[in-house]
This record gives structure tokens, sequence and C-alpha cells, in this order.
């Protein structure tokens, strides 16, 4: 599952490695990669006047999770040889690497568990995290799994979220004002006039899943033999799709070409606000829900740091900043006030508990079943 940011505005860090202090053998150091556009450059520099020890801090953004992920497994990598002189020669280099190798990484929740399985990250220490009985139970289960990658309130915390958002209908305001309603529900998408005009994310999980929720049952549902009218349902709404795609769609939707989209918010966000004709609805029944998390790679030291930059994250003042800045929303509680907000956001950063409640995080599928899913996807749209 891929989700970009388009984070591009001020404030966010630049795409170049962002230092704060100056380089000192003595010094601690803070290495830390993010996903571009999900921390405000001021939030490290309050971090950074906060310590009581100078501290350097690199902070080096990327365009992707997906980017993020491979280095995790780039960092666990090693010479595939046997020869013991190509290893030695490879050594300096190898421990080249392992200097770069970042103390907190940005991963998004949809990868925690293949970086579980593959042993790609390390559990946390999270009794050292103040802010960490703070979080709401249903993000503390979200991040406690077994070895397996699987939710389990028995297991290890892996990860802390600091941000979070959702998927979400776009539409053009003209055109359905012409139409007489607007979209509040997945149901919506089957109406006769949106026939042609809707683009949909090219991700099994998300189309199917929206499906199952116009049909009372969840995105993590394991047998879809078992759901009625599953097959039909995504065949109608199939008519409805003019394409799909996971990263262009709104550029048609800009241009009047498709009237209605589904996309993830954090691309929403970034656009919405130089685009007039665009809304944003939050499906009543429920939807979708992604999170940006930290997580520290295997082999790392659990430095006091780390913890203490997520104990940061984590804080109100600055959780409401990072949420208001970034444009998602923050899992610890804040006060964000109706004025706080530019009006085309606030049905996104605004939160509504009840719809909320009904959403849901895509959790980790058995292969078996991830493959139904896949094959149902491919045979309705193929």
């Amino acid at each position: 599952m891929e989700r970009r940011s388009f984070l591009l505005g001020t404030g966010s860090l630049a795409l170049s490695q962002m230092l704060v202090g100056c380089a000192d053998n003595k010094q601690l150091t803070l290495n830390v990669q993010l996903l571009k556009g999900s921390i405000p450059a001021q939030v490290v520099n309050q971090f950074s006047k906060s310590l009581q020890q100078k501290v350097q801090l690199k902070f080096a953004p990327a365009e992707r999770l997906q980017d993020l992920f491979q280095k995790l497994q780039t960092w666990q990598k090693k010479p595939n040889t046997t020869d013991q002189e190509a290893w030695r020669r490879a050594l300096p280099f190898a421990q080249s690497q392992r200097v770069t190798k970042a103390d907190l990484v940005t991963l998004g929740d949809y990868w925690i568990s293949s970086a579980i399985e593959k042993k790609l990250i390390q559990p946390l220490e999270v009794a050292t995290i103040k802010q960490w009985s703070a979080l709401p139970k249903r993000w503390q289960e979200l991040v406690t799994r077994n070895d397996k990658g699987q939710v389990d309130p028995k297991g290890n915390v892996w990860a802390v979220p600091y941000r979070w958002g959702s998927t979400v209908i776009i539409y053009r305001r003209d055109k359905f004002q012409e139409l007489g309603w607007t979209p509040k529900d997945w149901s919506d998408l089957w109406r006769n006039e949106l026939q042609g005009r809707i683009s949909l994310l090219n991700q099994p999980r998300e189309v199917i899943g929206l499906v199952l929720k116009k049909l009372g049952k969840s995105y993590n549902t394991e047998n879809l033999d078992t759901v009625p009218n599953l097959e039909k349902e995504l065949r109608l709404l199939n008519q409805q799709v003019k394409f799909y795609d996971s990263t262009r769609y709104l550029e048609p939707l800009i241009i009047g070409d498709t009237w209605l989209a589904v996309g993830w918010s954090s691309d929403v966000a970034s656009v919405i606000g130089r685009y007039p004709q665009l809304a944003i609805a939050i499906p009543q029944s429920g939807t979708a829900l992604w999170a940006d998390v930290w997580v520290n790679p295997q082999g790392q030291d659990k430095q006091p740091l780390l913890y203490q930059w997520m104990d940061f994250c984590l804080s109100p003042s600055i959780a409401k900043e990072i949420s208001l800045i970034t444009k998602a929303n923050s899992p610890i509680p804040t006060k964000i006030a109706a004025s706080d907000v530019q009006k085309p956001l606030r049905s996104l950063l605004l939160e509504n508990p009840e719809v909320f409640d009904k959403s849901e995080f895509l959790l980790p599928l058995s292969p078996l079943v991830a493959a139904q899913y896949d094959s149902l996807f491919a045979k309705i749209t193929g």
C-alpha cells in the first residue's frame, strides 16, 4: 500500500538533510529519517531548545513511506558471500553504512506487520514515554503486536503514532450543486448520476473495503465468500468508475474530468486550499484510517534521546502544532477549535467521534485472505 505525502508548504522540513547544532564528536546525536512534510521544521527547533545538553539532530526527509521501509530492509542486509576475504573488504563499507542508520524512522501503520516479521524493527520501552498513558487505548492497541506482526494485547509495543488521517471522498462543489445533493456516505457512489464520473484508488483493500462498509461489514473481513452480494455490488460500482489510480487521481478532478474521487486525506489536505471548487466528505458509516508512526530499527541503541523526541511529539501543545501545520490529525486529544482551521479542512481536522468509532485501520491479513482480495479486485477491474 503506497500513501504519498504532497506536503511541501512553509514549515515542512526541507528535502535536504536538516541539522540542528554543530557537529562534535562528544555530542549526543539523534538521527531521524521521516516522511517529508510530516513534521514541521519549527517543531524540531523547539525540541532542540528544550534539551538540557547540546545535541546534534539529523532529520532527513524521504519522499515516500515505501522508501523508508526499503531503507529499513537495506540496513539489515549483509554481503551475500562466504568468502572471508570479500567479507573483510566489505566490512569498512558496511561499517560506514551502519553510521547512517537512523535511530528513528517514520513508517505507516500498514507496514508495521511486515517490519516485525522481517525483523527490521525492535520493540520500544514505552514506560519511558510520559505521554504514552495519555494515548487513547485504540492507539495503544494498534501498535501492540506479537512477533508475527498481528495485533495482540499480550504483545510488545513496536511503534508510537504521531499523526493520522483517513480515506475520504473528494468532490466538485459546482457539479453537485447542479445535481442538488452532496455525497455523505459510500452508498452515494452508486447513484446513477455518477456513472463514469468517479476515480477510485487502485488498491484492493480500499475498494473492496468501502463496499464491505456499505454492506455493514468490516474492512478487515477475512472470508469474502460469506458476504452476500459483495461481487454484485463491486460490479455495479465498477460501472461508475472512470479509472483506478493511487497517485494521479486529483488532477482529473481539478479540471472537471471526474466529479468525485476517493483518496487519502494526506494528499487532499495539501491541495484543497488552492482549489475552492473541491470539497471533502468523511463517509458517515466509517472509513479506512492510516497513521504515521515512529519505529526503532533493529540493532540500534535505545538511547534516551529517541524517547524524549517521541514524548515531545505527543505533548498536547506540540501535537496540536503538528496537526495544524501538516494538516493531519493527532492521536493525542488536542483542543482544536473551528477558528484554528481553514474552512475547507474542518471536516478533516475537527474530529467526529461517532464516525471515528465506526472507522477502521487496515489490519494485516493472512497471505491466503490477501490473495482473495487481490483476486476479486482483478476479476472485477480486469
